[in-house]
């Protein structure tokens, strides 16, 4: 018997839904895990996340429409309802800190998911130069290869360390022509 994953809202609910398979099956990057669980780890982000999590969703309406339903029709208070609207303006200030912070946590999750970003291209940057500087150094000897083959003795390449350490290959002939071009001189 399977049992359903338990629905989640919010990346930060519980640390149970958080997994390297992600939530609800779907794939989460790691560095949002680890900064998901640094969050966890203050009181404070936790009550903000639970509060934005809950001011977001359909049981936040019913709830007011409910309380505002009962408070009208229980008569707590004649129109205009003074004391009714001085508490939802009070809630509607901390509801707009809470979007505020939400917003703020956003930012932090894109942030996060930049700078992995930003190492990933940087190291896939060196791995395509040193890539490049490996098919240079391939081709310089495919042609010293392709010169011995095709019997040309004269063709064949000699190899030669340049100051930074690199391998290049230059032909015999080549090297003659130097030569010759110093003695005339």
């Amino acid at each position: 018997m399977s049992v359903a994953p338990e629905p989640v809202h919010d990346l930060y609910m519980t640390s149970q839904a958080i997994t390297a398979k992600g939530i609800q099956g779907r794939l989460i990057n790691p560095a949002l895990i680890e900064h998901a669980r640094q969050r966890r780890l203050s009181f404070e982000n936790r009550l903000a996340d639970r509060i934005t999590s809950f001011s977001g969703s359909m049981q936040f309406v019913y709830l007011h429409a409910i309380w505002f339903t009962v408070w009208i029709a229980s008569g707590v208070e004649r129109y205009p309802y003074g004391l009714l609207t001085m508490i939802v303006s009070l809630e509607a200030i901390f509801l707009s800190t809470f979007v505020m912070i939400s917003q703020n946590r956003a930012d932090e999750k894109r942030e996060v998911i930049a700078n992995q970003e930003w190492q990933t291209v940087q190291v896939e940057d060196k791995q395509n130069q040193e890539l490049l500087d490996l098919s240079h150094q391939i081709l310089e000897l495919t042609k010293a290869v392709h010169a011995i083959a095709a019997g040309h003795p004269k063709d064949a390449a000699e190899s030669q360390e340049t100051d930074d350490g690199v391998t290049t290959a230059t032909t015999q002939r080549d090297h003659g022509r130097r030569e010759d071009a110093g003695a005339g001189d």
